[in-house]
């Protein structure tokens, strides 16, 4: 009798033991599922120099069409005024599902002013840079790390990288990603992009 309350015993130990570890084996995969969830949106260490409220900022950005988040988005007044000169406000605008690689202020200070004050006068040459920078598709984190893409002057720009580090034709780094607007998504690039020649 105290034999079989023994071995009665240890058998509920040891079902009691096998319970938690039976159930840790499946805590791996719950947690690598959870690893493996898409990039966080917006990302890259520029996403912290938007404004964090307002028109300007990520969420402010998403009530707003395209072209007219990036007016009132302090990183990117130059590029709302390049697009106007080249008459693509509206035309971006109006697009639906599109991906714009947006270049920051500081991309367009990278550019010289005699580069740039000719550019500005030459509305064809401007055109077919800015467009060089949009794609009528929406292009997602996960399409980042080999993409290719036509881009609407008619060219490809290529995208390379890994987490959260990307960069664009390999020179232009993403300095904050994935921001949805009400037409498009955009990634803020760290230089102007110029089509093949």
């Amino acid at each position: 009798m105290r034999s079989h309350r023994i071995r009665t015993s240890a058998a509920a130990i040891t079902a009691v033991v096998a319970l938690p570890l039976s159930l840790g084996a499946f805590a791996p995969q719950a947690f690598a599922s959870n690893a493996a969830s898409s990039t966080p949106s917006p990302f890259g260490p520029g996403c912290s120099k938007l404004p964090h409220s307002g028109k300007g900022s990520a969420t402010g950005m998403s009530k707003e069409r395209v072209a007219t988040a990036a007016a009132n988005n302090p990183k990117l007044t130059k590029l709302a005024l390049a697009l106007k000169d080249a008459g693509l406000t509206t035309k971006l605008n109006d697009a639906k599902h599109i991906t714009v690689f947006a270049p920051t202020n500081a991309a367009f200070d990278k550019v010289s002013k005699k580069q740039l004050a000719s550019l500005l006068k030459d509305k064809p040459k401007l055109k077919k840079i800015l467009t060089y920078h949009v794609v009528d598709k929406t292009i997602t984190p996960s399409e980042l790390p080999n993409g290719s893409f036509k881009t609407l002057e008619g060219s490809k720009l290529k995208t390379s990288g890994s987490g959260t580090s990307f960069k664009v034709n390999d020179t232009a780094k993403i300095v904050c990603g994935d921001i949805k607007t009400a037409n498009a998504t955009v990634y803020l690039v760290d230089e102007v992009l110029m089509p093949p020649s």
